[in-house]
């Protein structure tokens, strides 16, 4: 029983990987602008209730978003052929995302750490907490954006 559940999940996890490569590069743009623009409107309902009326329940759901975003393989859209061209928008990843690998995956470590760490302080319902954590993650959006992500 257990080796059928572990076969099953390679098959998926196989097909998965190959459905993504099997993306246009444009749809794959596409897929990461909407991702990320799906974060940061989450991003901003948790800034908005550490500044104003705190919702704790608001504040859950936008936690938990972005850690679902956050832990949902969003770095498999950045395929080859996708450091140029257009999605939504034309993309603004900037070519050291894919030289500075390293950089890239420590980047990206810390963003999956604080997410998750939110959406934890997020349950607590300690505003303060909240509004530290938020913060932490924050500067980790900031951290990527100033390296990876080219201004308008």
């Amino acid at each position: 029983m257990v080796f059928k559940l572990a076969l099953a999940a390679l098959s998926v996890s196989l097909a998965a990987g190959s459905a993504v490569a099997q993306i246009k590069p444009e749809d794959a743009i596409k897929f990461r602008q909407s991702g990320y623009t799906f974060m940061a409107w989450n991003m901003t309902r948790i800034y908005a209730n550490v500044n104003g009326t705190y919702n704790k329940e608001e504040v859950i759901k936008a936690a938990n978003a972005i850690q679902a975003v956050a832990n949902s393989g969003m770095g498999a859209l950045f395929l080859p052929g996708t450091d140029k061209g257009t999605g939504w928008e034309p993309t603004r990843a900037k070519a050291e995302f894919w030289t500075e690998r390293e950089k890239v995956g420590q980047v990206g470590g810390a963003f999956n750490k604080e997410a998750n760490e939110m959406a934890k302080v997020a349950a607590t319902g300690d505003a303060a907490a909240v509004k530290e954590q938020f913060g932490r993650l924050a500067k980790t959006c900031d951290n990527c954006h100033d390296s990876f992500k080219a201004k308008r």
